[in-house]
Order: C-alpha cells, then structure tokens, then sequence
C-alpha cells in the first residue's frame, strides 16, 4: 500500500480510536461529578457537594481531580507571557508560611473566579480543596517533560507543579494540569482532553515525566540522570501499562545498518506496531516476537530514521528515543 495511504489511514483511525476511548475512561466518580455545575457559588459549596456525594479518601481526591479537570482550562496566554514573579521577605518560618499561603489563596482565587490557570493555580486550588474535604495536600514543584528535545537534556529546571495527597496513609502523585488537556503544536493551541492516568500517578511512570526541585520523593533519591536521558513516554504508555524494558535509555547511538532491539511489555502481537521515520510517514513493524509478556522487535537504523524516533502501538505514540549517529 503506498506510504500516502497508509498515513490517512492511520490519521482516521486514530481519530476514531480517541472518540471511542474518552468513553471507557471515565469511572463511575467521573460520571458523577461531570454532572456537576460548571460554576460554583463559592469552594466552600463545591467542597459540601464532594462531600455529600463520596465517602471515600480515595473518591473525594479523585472527585477534586475530576471537577478542576473538566472545568479549569489551561491559560496559554499567561504561560507564554507570565507576570513578573514577586519575591518577598520575611524574619520566622512562621511568617514565611503565612506568605505562602497569601500567594497560594491568591492563585486558587483566580483560578476558580476565572476557570483558566496555569500550573501553579491548578495546583493551588487542588490543595484548597483538599483541605475543604478534610485531605492533607502538599504542593511539590520541579521539572517536567514533555517534548523531544528534553530527551538528553543536560540540567533540570523549576518549570512545573504538582500536588501529592494523603489517601489510606500512602501519599499519591496528582498532577491536574496534565490531566485537563494537552498542548497541540499542529494546531498550535490547548486542546481539552481529561485524562485520569496522572491521578495516583505510578511513580515509575511518574518520574519519568517529573523531576522535584528537592531531587528526592518521600526521603528517597530519584535519579537525575535517568530522568534527563530516558525515552519521553505518552499518556497511552501509562495508561495501559505499556513498560518500556528496552532501550534502556532515550538515548541510542547507532550507525547505518545497526537495528535498535526495542522490547515493550504488555503489547501483544495482535496489536498494530508501527515507528515515524524523518518524514513522518509511518512504518509497520514485521515479524515482532512475544517475549515475557510483552513484544520483542527491531529498527533499522538507516537514512529514513532522523534524530527522534517514536513507537506507536494502535495508532498511540506510546515511546520517542533520540538517536545518535557513532
């Protein structure tokens, strides 16, 4: 079939597949709370309803999810043009706390008011939250990727926040601003897509996509380097527990003629498997083998593959690992 074919193929198929999957993906928690007004006098009656509707610790974190996601948009606008930040002084620890919390009031209070922020209003207005329904909540900042060029990138940066909870004594991972939507380049905007996988978020998976400004989670170490040159993986990796077992790294040199051994578990041989080579016209993969719960495959390293190569498993990018020339 020619290359042109297969690429409008694979451009409505993959439509229909996002249409088809919004549907499963949402529980019965979510089905709850989407029926929930838009608006809400104050948080206060916000907090009530959750309370009202969910006995669960576990329920009313996702219930707070849920709410900001379908509700809170993304402000590119601020993003791209972000005010002066602010800093301020302050003698005790006490009055350092109080500052912060004016400056996290502040950002709840306008993320509510005007149902658009950025990451730290999302995040702020989680812990608000939180706190209203009687869940402790910290807010945790630091490094994110999310694009092709943060694959091998040499320092981290302050660029992100997120919120950990305390459910049945175990602190889970949330990060609400990415489950609202996404960054679209093609289109050039922010495109409104609920995603659940960043509620109680896998930590493998999780730190793979953040790093905290403290470089530790829970008093444990994390891996700095791992995360600055691991592969970039997508929402559909997490989701469905696609691991990523090789390459170990998102960073593979290769000369002309090498293949790249790629090993994926829980992808079946059933599924559709396919790589973007430097046009982005997509290329079956052929004669992939099932190992230990996953599937085993190659590709050629040759003159069709650029920098970036990226796997997609039933139209998904599921893993993009850039690629070195020796």
């Amino acid at each position: 079939m020619p290359q042109k074919k297969i690429a409008i193929i694979f451009l409505l198929l993959n439509s229909i597949f996002l249409n088809y999957t919004f549907a499963q993906k949402i529980n019965e928690v979510d089905k709850i709370v989407a029926k929930y007004p838009k608006s809400f006098a104050t948080t206060e009656k916000l907090a009530e309803r959750i309370e009202e509707d969910f006995n669960s610790d576990y329920d009313k974190a996702r219930a707070i999810y849920s709410w900001i996601a379908f509700n809170i948009r993304y402000d590119y606008n601020a993003f791209l043009n972000p005010p002066r930040t602010q800093g301020f002084s302050y003698s005790t620890e006490a009055e350092k706390q109080r500052k912060i919390k004016e400056l996290n009031d502040r950002l709840w209070q306008k993320a509510f008011s005007s149902k658009k922020a950025v990451c730290e209003g999302f995040t702020a207005l989680y812990q608000h939250l939180a706190e209203l329904t009687g869940l402790k909540s910290e807010i945790i900042r630091g490094d994110s990727k999310i694009s092709l060029r943060d694959i091998g990138r040499k320092n981290t940066s302050s660029n992100h926040a997120w919120n950990i909870v305390l459910i049945d004594r175990k602190w889970r991972l949330i990060d609400v601003t990415w489950g609202q939507g996404y960054f679209d380049n093609s289109k050039g905007r922010m495109v409104n897509d609920f995603s659940p996988v960043y509620f109680d978020t896998d930590p493998d998976y999780f730190f793979a996509k953040h790093f905290p400004d403290s470089g530790s989670y829970l008093g444990d170490r994390l891996d700095k380097d791992a995360f600055l040159n691991g592969p970039l993986i997508y929402n559909k990796t997490i989701e469905n527990d696609f691991k990523i077992k090789s390459p170990t790294t998102g960073i593979i040199e290769a000369k002309y003629g090498d293949k790249i051994d790629v090993e994926i578990k829980n992808v079946k041989k059933s599924d559709q498997v396919l790589y973007l080579n430097k046009r982005n016209q997509p290329v079956l993969i052929k004669n992939a083998k099932e190992k230990r719960g996953g599937l085993e495959f190659q590709i050629p390293y040759d003159n069709n593959i650029g920098e970036y190569v990226t796997v997609f498993v039933n139209t998904n990018s599921i893993v993009s690992f850039k690629v070195i020339p020796k």
